[in-house]
């Protein structure tokens, strides 16, 4: 009967553990993508990763919007959900503050990960 008691223990402790994740989707200037990726890190994401993307405004529109130009960098972060919120009202506070930091960021829940190591690892848990 003990043995049952421990095994119903163990398993509320894991699904309490659990924490959804987020795919936090972040779109800046391709000079500012270092940047942004060295201070996504300390909102605790393990994984990351920036691809080079090309603005599709011509530069008429780009100088009446005041933008400089449309070499973009796209950052992929995977982020736990308790930490997602805080992350994008730092980010907004980067894109209002910091010269020549503007981007946007949106986050996609994720509904999905395969394997237990591979969910400890982006969730940073230990």
């Amino acid at each position: 009967m003990e043995t049952t008691k421990r095994t119903r223990k163990s398993k509320k402790t894991a699904v309490s553990d659990f924490r959804k994740l987020k795919l936090l989707i972040t779109v800046v200037n391709r000079n500012k993508a270092e940047f942004y990726m060295d201070f996504l890190s300390g909102f605790e994401i393990n994984f990351q990763a920036s691809v080079l993307a090309q603005g599709t405004a011509n530069s008429e529109t780009l100088y009446m919007l005041g933008l400089e130009d449309s070499e973009k960098s796209v950052i992929f972060s995977v982020v736990r959900e308790d930490v997602a919120t805080e992350a994008m009202h730092a980010l907004e506070e980067k894109f209002h503050t910091l010269k020549r930091g503007k981007g946007i960021a949106f986050t996609i829940p994720m509904s999905s990960v395969i394997g237990v190591a591979m969910y400890r690892f982006l969730s940073n848990s230990k």
